[in-house]
């Protein structure tokens, strides 16, 4: 009895497997049919075409450089990528219209937050509405005050002084070839870590170590990066449910960072943090929820880290092609600071005009987020009369606009500072004709500690150092990322100054 009633048992499990692996099935091939539906893959315009079978890169290293010449090439700076149900502007009238006039009606919307919903959860990054207007406020009256920003620059000036420059010393004049790259990113590694939780990973020691952390994060970015390049959201959806390839990475990755924050909340809870400066302890006085709290914190450390990297390594390599604004940034430095080998203050970066001018016109070229997408709530006529279908992705393209001779002008693709200076000093352009940094309700709360941060590392190392670029002829060729990176990095050879 006993045995006929566990093959009975058995026989249930089976078929209740075989059951639910089938629905599972159907309903997964019933959902890529209405997508496919929906998005029109059978499109047979030129645009969709050379997308769908990658033709494009015949003729184009990065999709980011084939979607300028599309941009270009249309009468209003907007294109649409039917397959994908995507609309792309470089039109600064359009970029205003989604970040300002009708800003509630282009939100992050719940496509782009489930693409990043594993690594970012319910970050600032991630979500809309009252959550990211609590969130907002909170970061705004913790980035903004005095003390913050202070704490940041003495972060930075330390790691610049113990790390950065001996390692830069250590190799230089010995034909040793470095990825700057990769010096950029540990140095922003270990500066956001610090800053966002009291923590030093060591990333920029002599030895240059591995940090299980930092490659975790490194993981998790390029396999939620990756999700958005998929044909469908079904792919890496029923990868993840099977546990499958990039997706099982991607769970290890992220279970490598939750566990990290999970230990340092738990940590601080246990010593206090009432009297430390790091934004987890600041958080922590408002916050009680530990994975909102996870949330939040790994929100920055995405957005510090890889960003100034970014930058940094596009401004080195736009530097070692153009020595006349190198030279330029070192006579405005003499000119400022004298003979004085200090570390320059606020006050004295505020006067560096030309220097300011030279990183933005870097942004202006290498953006470190090269687009940026919302989904429409409601059907919207964008400024150029495009039509927007209620649930479309709208993205804006700074990497494109910085392109455009229609924004900048016929010298737009020459990099020169000059063009943000009248008389000596630094001018502001139109945020929506510039949205490196966003614009509107969103804009970037952090540029200014990240602009300060770039600075004091551009400072530091064309006073003392001479950083070439091997064939830095060579057009950038960019790694799928959620920031602009280098495939390959960028080697360089570094010379000592003579004093």
């Amino acid at each position: 009895m006993d045995s006929q009633l566990s093959l009975w048992f058995c026989s249930m499990s089976t078929a209740f497997c075989f059951v639910f692996f089938s629905f599972t099935l159907l309903f997964s091939l019933f959902s890529l049919l209405i997508f496919v539906l929906r998005l029109k893959l059978w499109c047979t315009c030129k645009t969709c075409q050379a997308y769908l079978t990658s033709s494009w890169t015949k003729d184009f290293d990065n999709l980011c450089d084939w979607y300028t010449h599309l941009l270009k090439n249309s009468a209003t700076g907007t294109i649409h990528i039917h397959v994908l149900g995507n609309i792309i502007t470089a039109n600064p009238a359009n970029v205003e219209h989604m970040l300002k006039t009708r800003f509630e009606n282009y939100p992050k919307g719940k496509p782009f937050s489930t693409l990043l919903g594993d690594l970012l959860g319910r970050g600032i990054f991630n979500v809309d509405g009252d959550s990211w207007k609590f969130q907002r406020k909170m970061a705004s009256l913790e980035l903004g005050g005095v003390s913050v920003r202070t704490h940041a620059f003495d972060i930075v000036g330390s790691e610049i002084q113990s790390r950065l420059l001996p390692l830069l010393s250590s190799v230089a004049g010995k034909e040793q070839v470095l990825d700057l790259q990769d010096i950029f990113r540990r140095f922003s590694f270990d500066n956001i870590c610090k800053f966002s939780f009291g923590l030093d990973p060591g990333c920029l020691e002599l030895s240059l170590p591995v940090s299980d952390l930092a490659e975790a994060f490194d993981l998790a970015s390029k396999f939620s990066a990756q999700r958005a390049l998929a044909s469908s959201s079904l792919i890496w959806k029923v990868k993840r449910l099977l546990n499958l390839g990039s997706e099982k990475q991607l769970k290890e990755a992220i279970k490598v960072v939750d566990e990290f924050a999970e230990e340092m909340i738990k940590q601080r809870r246990e010593e206090g943090f009432s009297d430390r400066h790091d934004l987890l302890s600041r958080f922590m006085g408002t916050i009680n929820d530990h994975k909102y709290l996870r949330d939040i914190v790994v929100s920055f450390l995405l957005a510090g880290r890889d960003t100034v990297a970014s930058g940094l390594t596009s401004f080195f390599w736009l530097l070692s092609q153009h020595p006349e604004v190198e030279s330029a940034i070192r006579e405005e430095v003499e000119r400022v600071m004298g003979s004085s080998e200090q570390f320059a203050s606020f006050n004295q970066m505020r006067e560096m005009h030309y220097l300011h001018a030279a990183l933005y016109e870097s942004l202006r070229l290498f953006p470190p987020v090269q687009f940026d997408s919302k989904f429409a709530q409601e059907d919207d006529i964008l400024p150029d009369d495009t039509f927007v279908r209620k649930g479309t992705r709208v993205t804006y393209h700074p990497y494109a606009m910085g392109r455009m001779e229609r924004i900048w002008g016929p010298d737009c693709l020459h990099y020169k500072p000059e063009r943000w200076l009248q008389n000596g000093r630094y001018v502001p352009e139109n945020l929506y004709k510039f949205p490196v940094f966003q614009a509107g309700k969103r804009v970037c709360l952090g540029k200014e500690i990240a602009l300060v941060e770039m600075k004091c590392v551009v400072l530091a190392v064309v006073r003392r150092f001479n950083i070439r670029v091997p064939h830095s002829n060579q057009a950038p060729r960019f790694a799928a990322g959620l920031t602009a990176t280098l495939r390959g990095g960028l080697p360089i050879l570094v010379q000592e100054r003579e004093a």
